[in-house]
């Protein structure tokens, strides 16, 4: 392959081949799909499956929901602050994108003129996934799935190198990890303010559909029903 001939040596551009390879062996309806799911899809589909993960956090209770929705709250704040530090990165390493210094490359996202490493789409996803694994180890693993999913997509549509999709891979774990300790000493607080609003507190733990009142913490229910059954006995 002429792709590979001016590649040389250079594994990451070997790669890069071989994986966009598979775009031009795939029928073009398949390809606009990958298109959209690489581009768009799969940040939606973190997207819900946090709402979902708070969703499940909410309906269970128990003394740890604060917390829990605390570390959901930071799975998209990580995200976001994982962006701002990807800037100046960028900036410094000024790569191009792959398609601009190697030909033969099927292109799937076209108008992509701002420099390639690390990857935007990369650093993100995994961001959200690995926040999501402080938060609920399944859905976290669910998470670095799709995270997994969108580094491949963004190499098989053409617009980043392996090592574009690697180094956001590492700046979005980094991020959600290390300021995760300052994040929660900070968010949990707050929810447990926002837990103990009358409306508000909804958002952390759900109304009981039997008397329409907040959840109560595993013990309290136990302790009400004992009290009454002394007072009956007395």
């Amino acid at each position: 392959m002429a792709g590979l001939a001016q590649s040389g040596s250079n594994p990451d551009v070997e790669l890069l081949y071989d994986i966009n390879g598979l775009a031009k062996d795939a029928p073009s309806w398949f390809d606009r799909i990958m298109e959209f799911v690489g581009e768009y899809g799969l940040l939606l589909a973190m997207v819900l499956l946090v709402v979902w993960c708070w969703w499940s956090v909410r309906r269970r209770g128990g003394e740890e929901a604060a917390s829990s929705v605390a570390a959901l709250v930071w799975a998209p704040l990580a995200a976001g602050i994982a962006v701002l530090v990807n800037v100046p990165i960028r900036g410094f390493v000024e790569r191009p994108r792959p398609f601009v210094n190697h030909e033969g490359l099927d292109v799937l996202v076209s108008g992509k003129t701002d420099f390639s490493f690390v990857s935007d789409h990369a650093t993100i996803t995994m961001a959200m996934g690995v926040g999501l694994f402080v938060a609920h180890r399944k859905f976290g693993l669910a998470g670095i799935g799709l995270a997994l999913l969108e580094g491949f997509l963004r190499v098989y549509m053409g617009v980043h190198y392996p090592t574009d999709v690697i180094g956001g891979f590492a700046l979005g774990t980094a991020v959600a990890l290390l300021l995760s300790p300052l994040a929660m000493a900070l968010l949990t607080p707050v929810m447990k303010a926002v837990e103990r609003s009358p409306r508000a507190g909804r958002l952390i733990r759900r109304r009981s559909s039997a008397t329409g009142q907040e959840t109560l913490i595993p013990g309290t229910r136990k302790e009400s029903a004992d009290s009454e059954e002394r007072d009956l006995a007395a």
